[in-house]
């Protein structure tokens, strides 16, 4: 029987099953199986997904991570907020700012306080080739785009992975085709490696109002990279003004600053404990 030790966080809602692999040795395990296992709802820990915390040659720490299907993503803001609150208080780092190595790049990280992490979240990308988005121009914003009958402004944005933003004038958390819309856009042939769909209302000129529907997890109550997609896509069309805008997701809020073309989008949010436990695998 193997067994480990893991740790249960979440960013506002948006939930995972982080392992220490300074002290774990995960090399029996197959991973995306590992992550199915046990992120289930209802037979497993219960998570979005799965994320290692390992040793790196280019940086301070090193994530992985696992969507709740066995699929593996390339970056995730709320989990790296959380990453960088347990190896400052479990000692993994000493310096309250430092850098974490994705498979989307070196992200920063820095504690603001004993909750709340800021996040590089590093430049956003528009060119649709390196989305990727199979559909022509040299930016996808504010291009109109059927789905089941019903048409939505979309813009496409790569926070390191792909984000398709959908603006609406009601109130998203109130959508009751959400799952339909969601599952059809992440799995349309014009996103060759899938992608993640947020349907945005504006609030106000600085607040705007996101769910979010995860390639390869389905709906999640917080998606820290969709949050910045979603503000990038909200100043490129014109629906919020100035640098720093909440975002009201299912799980709580989030603030992002972006200061326009070329500049890097930096996050900011709470990161919390849930509880510790080991996996006993036979």
């Amino acid at each position: 029987m193997k067994s480990m030790k893991f740790t249960k966080m979440h960013g506002v809602g948006n939930d995972y099953i982080y392992v220490n692999c300074f002290e774990e040795d995960l090399s029996a395990y197959d991973l995306p199986q590992l992550a199915v296992k046990m992120s289930q709802r209802h037979f497993g820990v219960s998570s979005d997904g799965l994320i290692l915390i390992q040793p790196s040659d280019v940086a301070d720490l090193k994530m992985r991570m696992f969507n709740n299907d066995g699929s593996e993503g390339k970056m995730c803001g709320n989990g790296a907020r959380c990453i960088a609150r347990y190896a400052y208080e479990r000692g993994l780092v000493n310096k309250p700012q430092f850098t974490l190595e994705t498979l989307s790049g070196i992200k920063t990280l820095t504690i603001l306080d004993c909750d709340r992490v800021s996040v590089d979240m590093g430049v956003p990308e528009f060119e649709p080739a390196k989305i990727p988005v199979a559909l022509g121009g040299s930016r996808i914003v504010e291009r109109a785009t059927q789905v089941v009958g019903r048409t939505f402004p979309m813009t496409c944005v790569s926070m390191g992975n792909p984000h398709a933003v959908l603006f609406m004038d009601e109130d998203p958390f109130q959508m009751k085709a959400f799952e339909i819309y969601g599952r059809m856009l992440e799995n349309d042939d014009m996103f060759p490696e899938r992608v993640n769909v947020e349907f945005v209302q504006r609030v106000s000129d600085t607040r705007i109002r996101m769910r979010v529907w995860e390639r390869g997890s389905g709906e999640t109550l917080a998606c820290g990279t969709g949050a910045c997609a979603s503000v990038v896509a909200a100043r490129l069309t014109g629906r919020t003004h100035g640098d720093k805008i909440r975002v009201s997701l299912r799980g709580g809020e989030l603030e992002v600053d972006w200061r326009g073309d070329g500049t890097p989008v930096v996050m900011t949010g709470s990161a919390t404990f849930v509880f510790d436990g080991v996996w006993m695998d036979v």
